[in-house]
C-alpha cells in the first residue's frame, strides 16, 4: 500500500518513469538515460510513493504501465516537451542568433525540401543547431514540442502565429524509365491502363484517392501502397509506377503526366508559439523560411 508524499515531485524521476514507459522495461530506460538499472528502478519506486499508487506491475516481458500510468503518460510528455524547450532557450546567448531550434515538418518535406532551405541559412548563421522532427503528426507548439512547424493547415489557436508561404500543387508523375517501358498517359481514363502508387491506410491520403477516383470516373487501383511519401516518390524514381507528388519536387528529375491536371492543392504555413517567435534563433529561422517560400510553393 501506498501513501501519498507531500514532498515536491521530483523531474528526474519524471523522467524515469517516462522512460519506462516509452521502453517498456527497466534497462531500456536505463539505456535511454544513460543510468543503472537500480538506479532507474529506485527513481520509479520513489515515485511511486510520492503519488501513493503503483505505476507499472512487472512481467516476463517487461514493465506493464497501470491504468493510472498511461493517465499520467501524456502531462510527462508534456513536462518533457517543456523541459527540453527550457533547455534550448537557456543554452541561446541572449540577443545572438545561436542555440537550438526544434523545427516540426512533415516527412516529405523533411526530406525532400527542408535541406536545400536549410543550407544557407546555416551558412549564414553558423552558430545555430537545428532538430528536424519530422512527422506527418500535427506538433503541439502551445505545450512546445517544437519551436516552430511548417503545416498544411492554418493553425486555429490564438497564441500560435501563421505566416503563409504559398500553395503547393500535387500532380501526377513518372520517371523517364517508367514511360520508356509504358508509355504516357492521354487522359484521366487511359490510367486505368497504368501501374499506380498510391496509399495504404492513412485517411487523409485515401480521400484523396477517392478525389483521383471521381477525376477519373471509376475506383483507382493501386499496384504498390504506402502511406509514406517518401517511399512512393522513391517507388516513381526507380519507375514502378505514376504516383502523385509535390509539383515543384516531381519537376526536378521526373515527367509530369497529364499536366493540365492538379490533385490537389496544399496551402503551406510557417506556424511559431507568439511568446517564442521574437527570440532571435527562432526569428531568424521563421524570417528565412518565409523567404524561401518560393522553394515551398508551385509557380503561378
Amino acid at each position: 500500500m501506498f501513501l501519498m508524499s507531500t514532498r515536491p515531485l521530483d523531474w528526474d524521476n519524471h523522467q524515469a518513469f517516462l522512460a519506462v514507459l516509452e521502453g517498456g522495461s527497466l534497462s531500456a530506460a536505463g539505456r535511454t538515460l544513460g543510468l543503472a538499472q537500480p538506479t532507474v528502478r529506485a527513481r520509479i519506486e520513489a515515485l511511486e510513493r510520492s503519488l501513493g499508487q503503483a505505476l507499472f506491475v512487472r512481467a516476463a516481458g517487461g514493465m506493464v504501465p497501470t491504468d493510472q500510468a498511461l493517465v499520467l503518460a501524456e502531462p510527462a510528455r508534456r513536462m518533457a516537451f517543456a523541459a527540453a524547450a527550457f533547455g534550448r532557450a537557456a543554452n541561446s546567448p541572449a540577443g545572438q542568433i545561436a542555440g537550438t531550434v526544434r523545427l516540426s515538418v512533415s516527412e516529405f518535406i523533411g526530406i525532400e525540401v527542408l535541406p536545400a532551405v536549410l543550407a544557407p541559412l546555416l551558412a549564414h548563421h553558423p552558430a545555430l543547431e537545428i532538430e528536424l522532427a519530422l512527422s506527418n503528426q500535427t506538433a503541439d507548439l502551445l505545450h512546445q514540442e517544437a519551436d516552430i512547424a511548417i503545416r498544411m493547415v492554418r493553425p486555429s489557436q490564438g497564441a500560435l502565429r501563421a505566416q503563409h508561404i504559398g500553395r503547393i500543387d500535387l500532380g501526377f508523375f513518372a520517371s523517364p524509365v517508367y514511360i520508356r517501358h509504358h508509355g504516357t498517359p492521354t487522359s484521366l481514363q487511359d490510367l486505368a491502363n497504368h501501374r499506380l502508387i498510391g496509399p495504404d491506410r492513412a485517411a487523409s491520403d485515401l480521400s484523396l484517392a477517392a478525389h483521383m477516383a471521381k477525376l477519373v470516373g471509376h475506383p483507382v487501383a493501386f499496384a504498390i501502397r504506402t502511406d509514406s511519401h517518401p517511399a512512393q516518390l522513391a517507388a516513381v524514381r526507380a519507375g514502378l509506377g505514376i504516383g502523385v507528388v509535390q509539383v515543384p519536387v516531381g519537376m526536378r528529375e521526373l515527367v509530369r503526366m497529364l499536366p493540365q491536371i492538379t490533385i490537389a492543392s496544399l496551402d503551406t504555413w510557417v506556424v511559431a508559439h507568439e511568446d517564442l517567435r521574437h527570440a532571435p534563433r527562432i526569428d531568424a529561422v521563421f524570417r528565412h523560411l518565409v523567404e524561401a517560400s518560393g522553394i515551398f510553393s508551385s509557380p503561378r
